[in-house]
């Protein structure tokens, strides 16, 4: 059997999760290694409903198996498992993870998944290891063939329950408590009108303003390229310097107002003047962040960005989203930037504006990135 690999974290850098910085602070280890030495690790917990003809919601519940080492025959979320450790590992690919243990627990094909959100993040104590669970919502068909495993569930109480049948269950039966508490809000919640907002929230609206956030370390031609586009849809760019209150970091090194020098500069060289530039500090709770940009940029009309983080996290509160723009990721991309840098490619000066790299120079920029690699 193949060993899984676990995405793992320390626990000074869990908070960097709620900013959807990822892969950055994560890294590798064995499950069983991870276990014994209690390292932090990335998991998904996946609560399930469906919606019957006649607009009747059922709920999809486990009860684990009675062999389980943890909270043995006690109901629980639809699904959950570890996330497993990738470089690139980002919102996608933990969701990806989340409907894998669907298939693995109930043998749910990703075809049956209609949608599956990010709700929310939850720090966890499992056998005084810190567990933190990426929490998601999923929408199914409500007709779909479930097999469980009966390794992972006690397959005969692992099924569709109604509201009424849910209700008995975590008044009356023992249910994990983590898993608990969200079924709770899922009862409180019209999960109908949940899955019905996100259905059409990608606009091809024009004119308006349009929010643009991003860290700008550095800013390059990948960045041009975005708000050129916004700027032939709408009449003002709202331009977010994301994660302000960091700089002199290997992947933050320059400060808000020297990023804010890199997008003047940049706009100006280019004849863009309708626009505004705002810091945006990290909050480190994602259920709040969408409110806490709104409270510093004001009123905007639809949100561009190519993260999936924060496409997701405004589309949950009803945002309009513009269509993601990326030209050459991988090439333009602010950390191979940086690792260019401290490496003394000359590629990189190919990859930003000549009046940006000016600023830079200005800055003392180059050394900056360089001393701080040598000191990672």
């Amino acid at each position: 059997m193949e060993k899984e690999i676990l995405a793992c974290i320390e626990d000074e850098n869990i908070k960097f999760l709620q900013s959807g910085q990822i892969s950055k602070h994560v890294f590798p280890m064995e499950r069983k290694r991870a276990h014994s030495n209690k390292i932090s690790h990335l998991i998904v917990r996946v609560f399930i409903v469906a919606i019957k003809p006649g607009n009747q919601m059922i709920y999809l519940v486990q009860k684990r198996a009675k062999e389980k080492e943890s909270f043995p025959n006690y109901f629980t979320d639809s699904a959950s498992g570890h996330v497993l450790y990738d470089k690139n590992l980002n919102l996608n690919i933990i969701k990806e993870n989340a409907i894998r243990e669907l298939n693995e627990e109930f043998g749910i094909e990703s075809s049956a998944v209609k949608n599956l959100t990010f709700y929310d993040l939850d720090v966890e104590q499992n056998n005084l290891t810190t567990e933190v669970a990426f929490i998601f919502f999923g929408l199914i068909d409500y007709d779909v063939s479930l097999n469980p495993d009966p390794k992972e569930v006690v397959v005969e109480e692992s099924k569709f329950y109604t509201r009424k049948e849910l209700e008995n269950i975590l008044d009356n039966e023992k249910s994990v408590d983590y898993s608990k508490k969200i079924w709770k809000n899922i009862l409180e919640t019209d999960m109908k009108a949940y899955f019905d907002k996100k259905k059409d929230l990608s606009k091809k609206e024009t004119n308006g303003i349009a929010l643009y956030i991003g860290r700008f370390q550095p800013l390059h031609h990948g960045h041009i390229y975005v708000i050129y586009r916004i700027m032939e849809r709408h009449e003002m760019i709202k331009i977010g310097i994301g994660s302000s209150q960091f700089s002199h970091t290997v992947n933050d090194p320059f400060s808000a107002e020297e990023r804010r020098q890199f997008i003047i500069a940049a706009l100006k060289k280019r004849n863009i003047t309708n626009y505004e530039i705002y810091d945006i500090p990290d909050i480190f709770n994602a259920k709040k962040w969408v409110d806490h940009v709104k409270s510093i940029v004001g009123d905007f009309d639809i949100v561009y960005s190519n993260s999936e983080w924060v496409r997701e996290l405004f589309q949950n509160k009803g945002y309009s989203l513009g269509k993601k723009m990326t030209i050459f990721k991988k090439k333009y991309n602010a950390s191979n930037i940086r690792e260019s840098i401290n490496e003394n490619k000359e590629s990189w000066r190919n990859l930003m504006p000549n009046e940006v790299i000016s600023t830079i120079k200005d800055f003392n920029g180059i050394e900056r990135i360089q001393s701080l690699y040598e000191k990672k």
